[in-house]
């Protein structure tokens, strides 16, 4: 069994991996104590900006305002830095792991082996002794394992370790990001329902003029445009503001609190979420968006990840009269203000259905899934407009 300082050496060696040699030296005079692997002292930075320090976990400001949103919450520096790692029951994350040489697969190793670098927003950390690594020496330039953690692919496992994005890329299913055009693209796998699911609810969205996340088809897959433009913005999912409250009305008013028009925006996000029957909303699928430079929150986080949602786990045989919508109708209660939003034909519905590549499976009792499709949103609009009299404007 390795000693405490044996597995220190080896965390080092995989946060240092792509650093040169005399930061490693100094990243490797830290030292380890208590049980099991510590917290380094880490400096925490918002692109070149030291905005913090991280001394054995404790967080000490130095830029308050500008701090990740969840550290303004809680204070906990290794929860965060932990959450900003690849789901370890991704199968292809362990993988991933594995071709990294990673000695180590905690989710602060995981981490660390990256500088806590993610695609969609600016914060990273380094040795707090260290005064001359630089953003740009740890920024993303290119992916040379996304094959291998979207598909497994075998011909990616044997290649030497490199900096890549997906140590990073939080989510249950198998997902990489791929550099196109100058523009990070995340490519996502699924089976052929979900897959239809979140095109559609993508081209839905468009049609209400909601704030959609960019969905397109690709081959066997879907993917996404990073909204944050190569991290012009910051994302900053809810969790840092809400933790894991799922309750729409206590979200609302924390929302309202910060910003009018991020509440009014999360209100037709759970109208969105009610129409398509979005089963998987929570605390890390949306968020808002910051300013990198001030850290002033500018508005919701584009709408994503709606896979979950629709037909993806089989065609619904209740009428829709479900949490989704009866929580919604509680949220607009309590507000007493009314929404507009444009009302959908189900030939329109029908008509969304029919562009998308996607083949869902046809069953028995459901012969036509896109006729199916079209008709339970158009009924789920009309429950939620029946439920909500006086509340919901279609137009």
């Amino acid at each position: 069994m390795s000693t405490i300082n044996e597995r220190y050496t080896l965390i080092v060696s995989a946060l240092c991996d792509t650093i040169p040699y005399n930061v490693n030296k100094r990243w490797r005079r830290q030292r380890q104590t208590g049980r099991g692997i510590s917290m380094l002292d880490l400096l925490l930075l918002s692109g070149d900006t030291a905005i913090a320090k991280i001394m054995d976990g404790h967080v000490t400001p130095i830029i308050p305002e500008r701090l990740p949103l969840f550290l303004k919450r809680t204070g906990d520096a290794r929860t965060w830095l932990e959450s900003r790692a690849i789901d370890g029951h991704r199968t292809h994350s362990r993988l991933l792991k594995r071709a990294l040489r990673l000695e180590h697969k905690d989710d602060l190793t995981t981490v660390l082996s990256v500088n806590a670098a993610t695609i969609t927003d600016n914060y990273w950390v380094k040795p707090i002794t260290n005064t001359t690594l630089q953003y740009k020496d740890i920024r993303f330039k290119m992916n040379l394992f996304d094959k291998l953690a979207l598909t497994g692919d075998v011909n990616s496992f044997d290649q030497p370790p490199s900096r890549t994005p997906e140590v990073t890329n939080t989510g249950s299913f198998e997902k990489c990001w791929r550099l196109e055009n100058g523009e990070w693209w995340m490519y996502k796998a699924g089976k052929q329902e979900e897959l239809f699911s979140e095109l559609l609810a993508f081209r839905v969205g468009k049609l209400l003029a909601f704030p959609m996340a960019q969905y397109q088809s690709s081959g066997d897959y879907i993917k996404s445009r990073d909204f944050t433009d190569n991290a012009h913005v910051d994302f900053e999912p809810a969790v840092g503001i809400i933790g894991d409250s799922s309750d729409y009305i206590k979200i609302f008013v924390t929302l309202l609190a910060i910003d009018p028009d991020v509440a009014e925006k999360y209100v037709l996000m759970c109208y969105f979420d009610g129409l398509i029957y979005n089963m998987d909303r929570h605390e890390n699928n949306f968020g808002v968006l910051r300013d990198c430079n001030t850290g002033r929150v500018l508005s919701l986080a584009p709408f994503f990840d709606h896979n979950i949602s629709l037909i993806s786990n089989g065609y619904p045989s209740n009428a829709p009269k479900d949490v989704l919508i009866t929580d919604f109708t509680r949220l607009m209660r309590h507000i007493a203000k009314p929404i507009r939003v444009r009302k959908i034909s189900e030939r329109e519905f029908l008509a969304l259905a029919r562009e998308i590549p996607f083949e869902p499976p046809s069953t028995e009792s459901v012969p036509n899934p896109r006729q199916f499709t079209a008709k339970y949103l158009w009924q789920r609009q009309t429950a939620l407009e029946e439920q909500n009299q006086g509340l919901i404007q279609l137009d």
